[in-house]
């Protein structure tokens, strides 16, 4: 439903060299049940919390936020953070404005950006789990926000949203294939980072990642149905 939009402004539909990532139904299905085991055993302080800590543990031990490799590692967890994607997105978005006369972009990043920004704090609000360190040493307090990770829920969802305005506007082999690999080792690279840096637990991380997943698929549907129908209809009144 939504290739129909991008025909509409002119697109060939063999410009794709990659698929435009929407996940499919047996992908979400996964990623609910995961979080939702994840979520569960946490919650009743299981044995996914007991490797929590060996893992922190461990990684403690490596000194890896007093180390040389602190502003490299610090870096790479760059590639979830908002600001840095936002900035690409506004480009793209804005590229795309100039040259295929078309705000349907624009749209989509926003409606990600909603989605991402209730779904992932109503999660963080609910849980209230605290990062690895915390003073109270306590997993679970009224101010924590760690559960699940922001920075790889955010890689999955904009990154995914940038490789599909990409492969749906037709933008160059090379320039679709860049964003294929933002969508895929994007969230990976920040999950790794932020738990080697020992800012997240590594179920944060997973939990994260599926929530990403699950929440890409919902403003890939809510496009279809709303989004993109109510651009048609304009389109036609206008016409």
């Amino acid at each position: 439903m939504t290739s129909g939009v991008v025909r509409d402004v002119g697109v060939p539909e063999r410009t794709r060299v990659v698929s435009i990532g929407r996940p499919p139904w047996w992908v979400m299905l996964l990623a609910l049940v995961v979080g939702s085991v994840v979520t569960a055993d946490l919650l009743a302080g299981g044995v996914l919390e007991r490797i929590d800590l060996r893992v922190s543990e461990i990684i403690g031990g490596w000194g890896l936020r007093d180390s040389a490799a602190y502003p490299v590692i610090w870096a790479v967890t760059q590639l979830g953070g908002r600001a840095t994607i936002l900035i690409v997105l506004a480009i793209l978005v804005g590229y795309l404005a100039w040259r295929r006369h078309t705000w349907i972009p624009l749209f989509r990043v926003l409606l990600a950006l909603g989605t991402l920004t209730v779904g992932v704090y109503a999660l963080k609000f609910g849980t209230g789990r605290t990062a690895p360190g915390h003073p109270d040493e306590l997993f679970f307090h009224v101010d924590g926000v760690s559960f699940p990770s922001g920075h790889v829920a955010n890689a999955v969802i904009m990154w995914g949203v940038a490789r599909w305005l990409a492969v749906e506007c037709g933008l160059p082999a090379r320039v679709q294939r860049a964003f294929w690999w933002l969508s895929v080792a994007g969230p990976v690279a920040t999950g790794v980072s932020m738990v080697s840096l020992d800012f997240h637990w590594i179920t944060d991380a997973v939990v994260g990642g599926a929530v990403g997943i699950l929440l890409l698929g919902v403003v890939h549907r809510l496009d279809a149905i709303v989004l993109s129908r109510w651009v048609r209809a304009r389109g036609r009144q206008t016409a």
